[in-house]
């Protein structure tokens, strides 16, 4: 007999980036995507914002307001800010009907995380309202979101440049053969862009500043467009406001040091990865998804020093919270894929 209760159930998909933070609604779709970012007010402990209103906030609060993130480098660095964020998205989805509940949410989650950190992730998640809680690695939901075979007995890379991780991966027969969480990605570069700038202008700019610069202007390899962004920031002799003009080459410049990290890890990876393997990586390429896989020339400049073809997935962004979906969506099929070997098998409603 069908349970009448079903029709307020809701299986989730979550992708709890250092970056932004995504939920997938199973037979919905996508219906949160905002920043991982939290506003509050020391005085009285009150959250005032969370997500895209506390992003309009970042360097511009007086001192008895901090703007945070909940999650470093992919790990939850806040447990009850990030607890109080996911209640609030949660709320968001179900506003219109406030009897709908979170059955079961697969959660996607660095490759290198520690039991703790994992646990701490589920805790999050069930302490935000969702009944059952369940992880899988990053690169495995990018994978999935992607529609790669992951079942066949070929090699699938995927590249995932996020907000704190760069997460890099060989997948073959549901699991992962090697893999490497490297700690540069988007976030990464917007501080070399800061040091730069501060360092060959004498200007201190924000995080928003680098950032637009990044997206604006930012290339991994020179090109035949000139590109160029006027930026306004604090004279560091002084002490005054000031408006700069910084070329693609500048942008550049700062940036080359990670990306070249970047590019080492993904060969180490390769040179990892068993001789059978490796030749269908040149059959079948990498795969790269993520908002930093986004940078103008990045997938050139791997293809230039890999050797190997390089593909970025449709709507990179959102791979890893795509794969979480579907992975609750068809949960019995995916089961295996999700990693949680000391929780029981949950029983359907």
């Amino acid at each position: 007999m069908r349970n009448p209760f079903n029709y307020f159930s809701k299986n989730i998909g979550v992708d709890l980036g250092t970056a932004n933070s995504l939920i997938y609604v199973a037979g919905k779709g996508i219906v949160i995507n905002e920043p991982s970012i939290a506003a509050i007010n020391n005085k009285t402990g009150q959250v005032l914002a969370i997500g895209g209103e506390a992003k309009k906030m970042v360097g511009r609060t007086p001192a008895h307001i901090t703007v945070i993130r909940p999650l470093i480098n992919g790990v939850i660095s806040d447990f009850e800010m990030t607890q109080e964020m996911l209640q609030y998205f949660f709320k968001k989805i179900g506003a219109e009907n406030s009897l709908i509940h979170y059955h079961r949410a697969v959660i996607g989650v660095p490759s290198n995380l520690t039991e703790v950190e994992r646990k701490s992730v589920e805790d999050a998640v069930i302490g935000a309202g969702a009944s059952k809680a369940y992880v899988v690695e990053e690169p495995l939901a990018a994978a999935i979101g992607a529609r790669l075979p992951i079942g066949e007995p070929t090699a699938n890379v995927i590249v995932d440049i996020g907000g704190g991780t760069t997460e890099i991966a060989i997948i073959s027969m549901g699991g992962i053969v090697t893999s490497k969480s490297l700690k540069v990605a988007g976030d990464k570069l917007n501080e070399d862009i800061i040091r730069f700038v501060r360092e060959e202008f004498k200007l201190a700019i924000g995080e928003p500043t680098a950032e637009e610069l990044k997206i604006s202007i930012g290339t991994a390899l020179p090109t035949d467009q000139k590109l160029e962004l006027a930026i306004r920031g604090r004279d560091m002799a002084t002490g005054l406001p000031k408006e700069i003009l910084l070329k693609d080459s500048h942008v550049r410049a700062a940036i080359a040091r990670s990306l070249k990290s970047m590019v080492d890890s993904v060969r180490e990876v390769i040179e990892a990865t068993p001789p059978e393997l490796v030749g269908d990586i040149l059959r079948n390429g990498i795969h790269m998804c993520g908002g930093g896989s986004l940078l103008k020339g990045l997938d050139k400049l791997l293809e230039r020093d890999l050797m190997v073809p390089v593909n970025l997935i449709d709507d990179p962004m959102t791979a890893v919270v795509r794969g979480a979906g579907i992975a609750v969506e068809q949960f019995d099929k995916y089961y295996s894929v999700v990693n949680n070997p000391l929780r029981p098998r949950d029983i359907k409603i």
